[in-house]
Formats: C-alpha cells, structure tokens, sequence
C-alpha cells in the first residue's frame, strides 16, 4: 500500500498543482479538477488515454464526463488519502491535457 504524502511532501508538490487548477476537496484528502475541451470527443480521447494510463499504474481516478468537461478527482483509496500516485497521475493529465 502506497504511504500517504507527509506534510513536506504536500508543502513541496501541491502547489505546482494548485496553480495549474487542481484543489484541495472539503472534507477528504483529495484534490479535484475540472477539465474542459472544444467537443464531447475530445474530452473521451483524453479520458481514453487517461483510462490506459491509469490502467498501467493500478491508479484511477474518480471522474464524470458531461459534454465536454471532466471532472476528476484523485485520492488514493487503499491509503485513505493523497499519496504520490496521486500526485503523478494528477501531473500526467495535465500533460496530457496541454
């Protein structure tokens, strides 16, 4: 089981995310991020290759699709909270969303 992010940890790789939209979830230790494309197919791409991505790291993520936006937000279950998955798959939709 992956170990949940120390405060330095949070303190040091959070706020690159903060900046780029992703944010801190009231009441859980998730962060969450709207994405939002031209059309309907562009968002299911990107959640197609999210999908394989998330399949190869045995990470995935919570997540809606309505038109052209996702949703999304990450913790780590087995963990009860944010851990490095978190914050690489965060990072790798980012990427992959540029």
């Amino acid at each position: 089981m992956p170990d949940l992010l120390t405060q330095k940890q949070r303190a040091e790789q959070l706020p690159a995310l903060t900046a780029s939209g992703w944010a801190m979830v009231d009441g859980r230790d998730a962060i969450h991020k709207e994405y939002k494309f031209k059309t309907f197919v562009r968002a299911f791409g990107w959640m197609s290759s999210v999908a394989i991505l998330s399949e190869k790291m045995d990470h995935h993520p919570e997540w809606s699709n309505v038109y052209n936006r996702v949703s999304v937000t990450l913790t780590t279950h087995s963990a009860d909270g944010l851990t490095e998955l978190d914050i690489k798959l965060a990072t790798k939709m980012d990427v992959l969303y540029s």
